[in-house]
């Protein structure tokens, strides 16, 4: 214990040593039409995978619309960081700095998530032609509701926009680029009457993506007709929202780029991502090694503690690789020690049972909360454990 503690001094000590000076900060001009206000960039990103984030922050206009649009808090969290994933095809992280979007209103993003309208709907709602600016398809309140929602679901979900700057000639920054995810829905849900029960469809990945690519070619030209967007390199993405009981996010499944002033998008790309439960029966068909993998770490998990079942794993998959596996274990402890000790030999576990080549992280809970967290990055030698106090 003394010579983890040494060790733990030394290595704060060395971090200390070797941490940035956050009060050398870069201040420059946001040189746009949107803004010409003083910004600051950060002099410290956390990771190559990360953008700097100009200072001070300014939310979007749209803000907080996503909490209510997007179905569970894992897909919420995976259709904002997902969407910086597929901005890092088009935008160098050491070179552009995020801001969250400023083009798209709340008021312009509900009215886009609208349905059509016919002309008798409009005047019930007191709408004009020019607010038919839905993006889902038209319901004619014909026939059997039933008919009606399988043939015309909501197939949008959400509109997020995420903005990069550049810096510019002097001490200015300028709008690089715009992305903006989609998120679609591959379960339909509806009512058939107010406040009753709640019915659900299917949406085929073929229907869902061919519409939402014309709904991407229409938001394009929509975005170009703004002064600020008219020369701006925009990407646009679909994102596959998994359904309202799902345990793992759904994911982004193609993206299309449109170069400095160009009105139509170009070719679609697939996006190789999704999760993965574990266990479930996707993982026994599609990741057989990965699964018997976990199997035995679960296996031998249960056999610390007998008649104990809990173990749930996400699994994130870039193509066909395994790329991040986070591991719930929620236990029942009757001290300290015994979750101590318990962690020690998961961490263990984790070393004998996962290839070197992937991160793995598991949170040990109880009654009382977070008892321990275990990390290990690639190719670590070790795991890194934290035992809450």
């Amino acid at each position: 214990m003394k010579k983890t503690l040494m060790m733990a001094v030394s290595l704060l000590l060395v971090l200390t040593g070797c941490a940035p000076n956050f009060s050398k900060q870069e201040e420059v001009i946001q040189d746009d039409e949107n803004s010409n206000e003083t910004a600051i960039i950060p002099n410290y990103k956390i990771s190559d995978e990360y953008y700097k984030t100009l200072l001070p922050f300014e939310p979007s206009e749209a803000r907080g619309l996503v909490v209510n649009n997007i179905n569970t808090k894992y897909d919420l969290t995976e259709f904002e960081t997902g969407l910086m994933r597929v901005a890092q095809n088009s935008f160098d992280t050491d070179s552009y700095f995020f801001q969250e979007g400023q083009f798209l209103d709340s008021a312009t993003v509900r009215s886009w998530l609208n349905r059509k309208f016919t002309p008798a709907q409009l005047a019930e709602r007191n709408l004009e032609e020019a607010d038919n600016v839905g993006l889902n398809p038209l319901d004619d309140e014909k026939g059997d509701i039933d008919e009606r929602n399988t043939k015309s679901p909501i197939y949008l979900a959400h509109i997020l926009e995420h903005n990069y700057r550049i810096k510019a000639e002097g001490d200015t920054v300028t709008l690089g680029g715009v992305v903006i995810g989609l998120a679609l829905n591959s379960v339909h849900y509806y009512q058939k009457e107010q406040y009753g029960a709640t019915y659900e469809t299917d949406i085929k990945r073929s229907v869902l993506e061919a519409e939402g690519k014309k709904m991407a070619a229409e938001v394009l030209t929509r975005l170009r007709s703004m002064d600020e967007l008219k020369d701006v390199p925009i990407t646009i993405a679909l994102f596959e929202q998994a359904s309202r009981t799902s345990v793992v996010p759904g994911n982004f499944i193609a993206y299309a780029e449109a170069g400095k002033g160009n009105g139509k998008l170009g070719e679609w790309k697939n996006v190789a991502e999704k999760y993965v439960l574990f266990p479930s029966s996707d993982a026994e068909t599609n990741h057989r090694d990965d699964n018997t993998a976990f199997k035995n770490f679960k296996q031998d998990i249960e056999a610390y503690f007998p008649n104990f079942n809990g173990v749930i794993g996400k699994a994130f998959y870039a193509g066909d690789q395994l790329q991040d596996l986070n591991i719930d274990i929620p236990i029942q402890f009757y001290g300290k020690a015994e979750s101590i000790g318990f962690a020690q030999y998961t961490a263990s576990l984790i070393m004998k049972h996962f290839p070197e080549y992937i991160s793995v992280q598991v949170n040990i809970t109880s009654v009382n909360g977070p008892e321990a967290l275990i990390v290990r990055k690639p190719d670590d030698t070790e795991p890194f454990v934290h035992i809450y106090d």
